[in-house]
């Protein structure tokens, strides 16, 4: 019995170092996940606002020197958001090879 006890423990303390490496263990195991989730929403977030706001700046500059005031703001508010969705799109896929 007391063989069987020490192999358990033996057992036990292996697997605690294998989670150790693999980050799995403790009571901090999750906030790795956790941060780098926020860090990739935010960066998701910036990415579409970020393209909304430029495309909109050109969009208003374009109407304002060729006197067409609302179609080239709508029409680079589109393009803006498109390629704020491409952005995105492309993190998505680097994010998952990542993984």
């Amino acid at each position: 019995m007391k063989k069987t006890l020490e192999d358990i423990e033996e057992l036990a303390k292996k697997i605690s170092e294998l989670r150790q490496k693999q980050g799995l263990g403790g009571k901090n195991a999750n906030k790795g996940d956790v941060a780098r989730a926020s860090r990739i929403g935010l960066r998701i977030g910036a990415e579409l606002l970020s393209a909304v706001i430029v495309g909109a700046a050109i969009g208003y500059l374009a109407d304002e020197l060729l006197g067409t005031k609302p179609w080239f703001m709508a029409a680079f508010l589109f393009f803006g958001g498109a390629a704020g969705v491409l952005n995105v799109y492309r993190l998505a896929k680097q994010e998952d090879k990542n993984r």
